[in-house]
């Protein structure tokens, strides 16, 4: 599962320079071309090569996420708990935690097909663009959603086989904010992100 998710991942890391126009679907058709240039770039295939390959889709990232709906959404009605201090300490974490979870996966991409299925707007300023990793042995269908934030259409949910990374991870905090502050939250995560 963890390696789908991290295809998804993939899939929406998309453009460095923003949309102005065109359809959520139409602009990751447009785009994804661009990461995966990275992903095949051969003059970064070396092991060597590996922190470069990872900086640039860093980049992209932050151009295709939008990193604070993202947070709130994983949070949802614990996100108040945190102070804005804390909100921001929260984001550059989950970044990190993300980071860690998914960034191998993605860069072992190995040519899987990628296919844009359809569009649908689930509401005026809401969007789900579908999509579908082909492997040798099955499709898995990957679901993205997104909201218009600067003329462009950035990510805030990814579903993966009806597994919402959001849903997911909302489940892991609200468990250790059942019992814990939103301080030793933060710490939680720090140890994460360092490994321990």
């Amino acid at each position: 599962m963890r390696i789908f998710i991290g295809l998804g991942l993939l899939i929406f890391l998309l453009a460095v320079v923003p949309v102005y126009a065109g359809a959520p679907l139409d602009q990751v058709q447009a785009n994804v071309n661009k990461v995966l240039d990275v992903l095949r770039d051969p003059t970064l295939k070396a092991e060597s090569s590996k922190k470069i390959k990872k900086e640039k889709l860093e980049a992209i990232y932050e151009q295709m996420f939008n990193e604070g709906e993202l947070s709130r959404r994983t949070l949802g009605v614990n996100w108040n708990k945190l102070n804005p201090p804390q909100q921001q300490e929260f984001i550059q974490l989950y970044r990190q935690v993300l980071e860690k979870a998914y960034i191998d996966k993605i860069l072992s991409y190995s040519n899987e097909k990628i296919v844009f299925t359809k569009e649908t707007m689930l509401a005026s300023n809401q969007a789900e663009v579908q999509t579908k990793v082909i492997t040798s042995s099955k499709e898995i269908p990957i679901f993205y959603r997104v909201i218009p934030e600067n003329g462009a259409w950035k990510v805030y949910d990814v579903v993966v086989e009806n597994v919402s990374l959001v849903q997911n991870y909302r489940s892991q905090f609200n468990e250790i904010l059942a019992k814990n502050t939103p301080d030793q939250l933060l710490e939680i995560l720090r140890k994460k992100v360092k490994g321990l």
